[in-house]
């Protein structure tokens, strides 16, 4: 499937025309990690990145406790994209070969500054995953 109509179907970026999703993918960068590797590790501040994964599946754990699981259209790593110097919340592990789409945040910065309307769209969706997070806990 081609990525833009890959994109198109997941929930942060289905909102986004063909245009802007080109301007996504000019951006992003295609990465691929080996079953068994540590794509984020709980605590590093290093590598701020977002992730979406284009294919594979992958966990999320803190600790030995498995918190998610990840398979394509899914993404992490949000939270680097907006809060500076925040350490990692959790390791996630690619359980199979994995493929991610990844957006580091100078150049999601770059891209807010050129497209605010990719912001707003991905913005929105970030804020309806936080509300469904937060009830999650609530219950």
């Amino acid at each position: 499937m081609e990525t833009t109509q890959f994109l198109k179907k997941t929930a942060i970026f289905a909102r986004c025309s063909d245009k802007e999703l080109k301007t996504v993918i000019d951006t992003a960068k295609e990465r691929s990690f080996t079953a068994g590797t540590k794509i984020i590790r709980e605590g590093h501040p290093g590598g701020r990145g977002f992730y979406l994964i284009l294919a594979g599946t992958a966990e999320v754990r803190k600790g030995e406790k498995l918190l998610a699981t990840f398979r394509p259209g899914d993404y992490f790593g949000e939270m680097a994209l907006l809060l500076e110097d925040t350490p990692r919340t959790a390791d996630v592990v690619a359980v199979t070969d994995v493929t991610c789409l990844v957006i580091t945040s100078w150049d999601f910065k770059a891209l807010l500054a050129t497209h605010p309307e990719i912001g707003a769209t991905i913005m929105t969706e970030l804020a309806r995953r936080l509300r469904d997070t937060d009830s999650a806990l609530s219950e």
